[in-house]
């Protein structure tokens, strides 16, 4: 991987930045800081994938984002330019983005503390969601099929019908930026039930009541009929990664919340 991270940056010329690189999950995906000729501050990320596994959601997220939605007003980082390669049956493709230099909100996904943003920034999230939202697509966040096996299995109820709508699909503390908003990470996004995105954020902010509150707060629909299909496929999706042994500091709340669900 830092082999061929360092041979596409001579393939785009950019200068990779000293002593600075970011692995992803299980050593899938790696980045770092870099400039470009120029000098302007770039990402460039690097995923590697088997050759006939090199397609599909995932692997093509970012750049069909960019096609989609450009970036957003500033609130996402442009992709600049992709490069693959092919090495001995395994394809690397290098993403180079516009990079975001402010630190996203949490270093997890689940709020840890107490955040208290001005209301600029919350009227930046809703807006942001509210064209990713508008934005026809064929590609699927979540699937039918696994809310109507996961959501009586996890939350004890069947899989509520829903409206669906364009989600990014990963809304979470540790993809978001204070000052200006950025909203990170754009590789699973597609269609999922109306209100998605702000049920995942209020999931990751469940250990904070206060911030909790004031995500339902700028997403009204939240508590609503028309987002049961979503908050149940979300709190479906946590309780199946705390039985795998994930998340465990969100059962309790987790499990509240199918409570307050199935009486819904």
């Amino acid at each position: 991987m830092r082999a061929h991270h360092a041979h596409t940056a001579k393939a785009l010329d950019v200068q990779v930045e000293p002593g600075a690189e970011f692995w992803g999950w299980a050593g899938g995906t790696l980045g770092a800081p870099a400039r470009t000729s120029t000098g302007a501050p770039v990402w460039l990320r690097l995923v590697s994938a088997l050759e006939d596994k090199a397609s599909g959601k995932l692997w093509d997220g970012a750049l069909d984002a960019q096609h989609a939605f450009g970036d957003l007003d500033g609130h996402r980082p442009a992709l600049v330019a992709v490069h693959e390669a092919l090495d001995e049956g395994t394809v690397y493709r290098a993403e180079l983005s516009v990079r975001v230099d402010a630190p996203v909100l949490s270093g997890d996904p689940i709020l840890q503390h107490a955040l208290h943003l001005p209301e600029s920034w919350w009227a930046d999230l809703v807006g942001t969601l509210e064209k990713v939202a508008a934005v026809d697509t064929d590609r699927v966040a979540v699937r039918q099929q696994y809310m109507d096996r996961a959501i009586p299995e996890f939350v004890g109820i069947p899989a509520p019908a829903a409206r669906w709508t364009t989600a990014h699909g990963d809304v979470h503390w540790a993809n978001l930026t204070a000052s200006p908003l950025r909203l990170l990470d754009w590789e699973g996004w597609g269609q999922a039930p109306e209100g998605f995105d702000a049920a995942m954020l209020y999931a990751y902010t469940l250990l904070q009541p206060d911030t909790a509150a004031r995500v339902r707060a700028a997403f009204p629909i939240l508590g609503s009929p028309a987002s049961l299909a979503a908050e149940a496929t979300v709190c479906a999706q946590l309780l199946q990664t705390v039985s795998r042994g994930d998340n465990l500091t969100l059962e309790g709340p987790l499990r509240d919340w199918s409570q307050e669900l199935r009486r819904r």
